[in-house]
């Protein structure tokens, strides 16, 4: 059975039982959730490299080290070799996804140029890798209890220091993440 739920531009915050080192004590926002499946970006796992590191190795040349104020982190475990670029406002790049919040997703090297030259969006993180779930996958793991789930929140996604995400998304839903067991029940 499949649950009648959509979770496209959710957070997903990892039950303290997560079994999943990969998704220990994660906030994930989710991109896209249908039939197929669901996609999201783990935005609390920060990656210890310089952006403009990252644009030499794309073959974009900075324009100052100024843009080294933009995090890279480890978006999941899924083709960490593809980047996405999470940012606010979304709008006026190639290959943009716009989630309800106003947070945009971009694939396209334009917007990592942009942001090269000081001209891209107000707000950007650039995620390498993604996490996926298969058709009904998500579902059963949130019937098993291993996530927590609510809205995007773009101070969460955009200004929360990476070691307090997981506190800051537990607590935006009025819950006290000391509070928290690592044991799922059902009545």
């Amino acid at each position: 059975m499949i649950l009648p739920m959509n979770l496209t531009d959710q957070f997903l915050i990892a039950m303290p039982g997560m079994s999943d080192p990969g998704f220990e004590r994660t906030v994930t926002l989710i991109c896209a959730h249908g039939e197929e499946g669901a996609m999201g970006i783990v935005i609390n796992r920060p990656i210890d490299m310089p952006f403009t590191d990252l644009l030499s190795q794309v073959g974009i040349q900075a324009g100052s080290a100024d843009v080294d104020h933009i995090p890279l982190i480890q978006g999941g475990p899924v083709r960490g070799e593809v980047g996405f670029v999470l940012h606010y406002p979304a709008g006026g790049f190639q290959s943009v996804l716009t989630l309800e919040s106003g947070i945009g997703v971009a694939t396209s090297k334009d917007i990592l140029s942009a942001t090269a030259k000081g001209e891209g969006p107000q707000k950007a993180i650039v995620a390498l890798g993604y996490a996926g779930w298969d058709t009904g996958q998500l579902e059963n793991e949130m019937r098993r209890n291993a996530w927590l789930t609510g809205p995007a929140d773009l101070r969460i996604v955009f200004e929360t220091p990476f070691e307090r995400r997981w506190d800051e998304a537990t607590r935006s839903l009025g819950i006290d993440p000391s509070q928290l067991s690592s044991q799922a029940g059902h009545a």
